[in-house]
C-alpha cells in the first residue's frame, strides 16, 4: 500500500511534517506501554514527535500485507505490518508496527508491539520523560492508563 511506504519513508527520515497527511482526523494509536489508547491527529503527532527523537538507529526490516479487524468498529481493513529494530536507553528492541487505513488509505489505527520486557521499559519511561517535556502528558504521569 501507498500510504505505508510514505509512513515508511517519513519516519526513516524522521520527518513529522510527512506523517500529517497520512493519519486520520481521529486516529487511535495503542503503545505497547500504555492501557489506553493516544487518540486524534495532534495527540499521535506529538508521540510521535517524541518517538523519533528516542529511538536511536532505528530500521525498518520488514513488511506484511493483509487485512485486520479494527477496535472501533470491528470492520476488516486493508492493513500492513511494519517489522523493525531500534535502540533505546542501550537497549535493543524488536517490534512491529501495524497500521490500519481508511478508504481512503489513510492510517486510521496504529498499534506498535516491542520486546523484550526490558527495553518496554525503558521505552515507556523514555517516552514519558519526552511527554513530560513536550507538555503532552503531566508530570510524574503513570504510561499504564
Amino acid at each position: 500500500m501507498e500510504t505505508a511506504e510514505r509512513f515508511r519513508t517519513a519516519v526513516e527520515k524522521r520527518d513529522l511534517a510527512a506523517l500529517d497527511d497520512l493519519f486520520t482526523d481521529d486516529i487511535r494509536f495503542y503503545s505497547p506501554v500504555k492501557f489506553t489508547p493516544f487518540e486524534g491527529k495532534a495527540m499521535v503527532l506529538g508521540l510521535f514527535g517524541v518517538l523519533l527523537r528516542t529511538f536511536e538507529d532505528f530500521r525498518y526490516v520488514g513488511r506484511f500485507d493483509g487485512t485486520a479487524e479494527t477496535s472501533t468498529d470491528g470492520e476488516e481493513t486493508p492493513s500492513e505490518i511494519l517489522l523493525f529494530r531500534a535502540t533505546v536507553d542501550g537497549k535493543e528492541i524488536h517490534g512491529i508496527d501495524m497500521l490500519q487505513f481508511d478508504e481512503a488509505g489513510r492510517v486510521k489505527e496504529f498499534t506498535v508491539m516491542v520486546r523484550p520486557q526490558s527495553a518496554v521499559q525503558a521505552l515507556g519511561q523514555a517516552v514519558l520523560a519526552g511527554l513530560v517535556a513536550d507538555g503532552l502528558a503531566p508530570g510524574g504521569a503513570a504510561p499504564a492508563s
